[in-house]
């Protein structure tokens, strides 16, 4: 084994990081193997001292989970508009809950002082049809008041 020693620099996180790509082939229990685990280990307490990863934010979350998935912030207009935004009594009474025409959802929004948008994603998401009130969708126009971009 050569002569292994604590990554304190950055060139030797570097050069440690370069060696162990060498060495991913090495069988276990040989003497390449065991050269592989102890860099693995000393990389890994570099890492955990240098590069502190820490939680996302929610708004990072979400992204990232939307990355995930292949899915833009207009994707998710839909699940948006639910019950936390749209209360239930408020959609309940409405007329666009029967009749999602433009006028309704118009109006929702304006008495929930909600992006049409909103109102719209509750009804493409309740009625399981999500090409219904699509002139309000996509737009890019409710993302930002949420801090994300779309």
């Amino acid at each position: 084994m050569p002569n292994i020693k604590p990554i304190r620099p950055e060139r030797d996180y570097e050069a440690a990081l370069h060696r162990i790509s060498e060495l991913m082939d090495a069988e276990a229990d040989s003497p390449e193997g065991e050269e592989l685990d102890v860099l693995v280990d000393l990389v890994e307490l570099y890492e955990s001292k240098q590069v502190p990863i820490g939680y996302p934010g929610p708004i990072a979350a979400i992204e990232f989970r939307l990355e995930q998935a292949g899915l833009r912030p207009a994707d998710l207009a839909s699940f948006i508009g639910s019950s936390a935004i749209v209360p239930r009594p408020a959609w309940e009474a409405s007329a666009v809950r029967d009749r999602p025409a433009t006028m309704a959802v118009m109006n929702l929004a304006n008495a929930l002082q909600v992006h049409p948008a909103i109102v719209a994603g509750r009804v493409r998401f309740e009625r399981k049809n999500y090409r219904l009130l699509s002139q309000f969708v996509g737009t890019g126009e409710v993302w930002p008041q949420f801090g994300m971009v779309s």
